[in-house]
């Protein structure tokens, strides 16, 4: 069987971690380049991973997509500006792992994806994947217009038969308004074959009373396949038309030592997810899929941190 591909729109950044002015811990990460590596080292030779965005041509650029392609992933539509620089932000954890983030982003070269002038080379790359991933963030840091262009380009692209996955990842401060947001994530919805969302942020967000309200507004704004992240609870998956849902449980928190930081517990899920949801594989799977390798990331400081995929695979062929 050939590989699947999947093409991650987003920006990775350059990740400061520590206590200020002490040993802080120079790293990097971004919820859809978290996706992408620890999608690619689950999946293995099964799924070909491209990364789309933009950076600089300055060292930490250059470093950091040295540091991409170590993980395999593919970097060809990472399109490169001479005037812009990767973005920044420091992260902090409290003691429960729970943490908080200052960013430094406002011109990174990743906004200005669309308006750069081989873009168009993009979409024609992007015609040909089987998947397009993207997240509420990847949408909210571009400028309004290259927002709008973006989500016509996807129209096109799931017209031609390419599926488009789709994370809300809500974080208001990225956003002009409360309004903004919603309506560019009703068209984003519109478009997805699969919304894989945490509830937190859609309550935050659409104010949803109950999981199931939830589920029934993400279908009724156009979503096909529905995942709603419940974090300690598991997941819930439902898919348009068909009553039937799956509630998947979490991994067991008992065999969590401790929570250490909880930074791309979110990300790591879609990525076990769509490691075997790509693959045709059964819903259930993929669920436990996206708990299992949550549940080793929180366990472990930082974005971007090792896992052990024969575990994973030898407790899904287990259950």
């Amino acid at each position: 069987m050939s590989p699947k591909s999947i093409a991650i729109i987003g920006e990775c950044m350059v990740e400061l971690s520590g206590q200020p002015f002490t040993a802080m811990q120079q790293n990097y990460g971004g919820d859809t380049m978290n996706t992408a590596i620890y999608l690619k080292k689950l999946a293995g030779n099964t799924v070909n991973v491209n990364y789309v965005s933009a950076m600089g041509t300055d060292p930490l650029s250059r470093a950091l997509i040295d540091k991409w392609q170590a993980h395999h992933i593919n970097t060809e539509s990472v399109l490169l500006s001479h005037n812009k620089q990767p973005g920044l932000y420091m992260i902090q954890n409290d003691a429960s792992g729970e943490r908080t983030f200052q960013y430094w982003r406002n011109d990174s070269a990743a906004k200005y994806l669309v308006q750069h002038e081989n873009f168009g080379d993009v979409v024609k790359v992007l015609a040909h994947v089987d998947a397009v991933y993207l997240s509420g963030i990847s949408l909210a840091i571009l400028p309004e217009q290259d927002c709008h262009t973006l989500l016509t380009h996807l129209a096109q692209l799931k017209r031609q038969g390419v599926m488009i996955i789709y994370d809300s990842n809500y974080r208001p401060a990225l956003w002009s308004s409360k309004e903004h947001s919603q309506q560019t994530n009703n068209k984003a919805y519109a478009l997805a074959d699969l919304a894989l969302v945490t509830f937190d942020d859609e309550v935050q967000l659409w104010a949803d009373s109950s999981v199931a309200d939830c589920t029934a507004r993400l279908h009724q704004q156009g979503a096909n396949e529905v995942i709603i992240k419940l974090g300690a609870e598991g997941c819930q998956y439902s898919k348009k038309h068909v009553d039937e849902s799956v509630s998947v449980e979490a991994f067991s928190t008992q065999k969590i030592a401790k929570v250490i930081d909880t930074t791309a517990a979110g990300d790591s899920f879609n990525a076990g997810f769509l490691a075997y949801w790509l693959t045709a594989q059964p819903i259930k799977h993929c669920a436990l899929a996206g708990n299992l390798l949550a549940a080793q990331v929180i366990q472990q400081r930082g974005a971007i941190v090792e896992i052990d995929s024969q575990a994973i695979k030898n407790t899904i062929e287990n259950n």
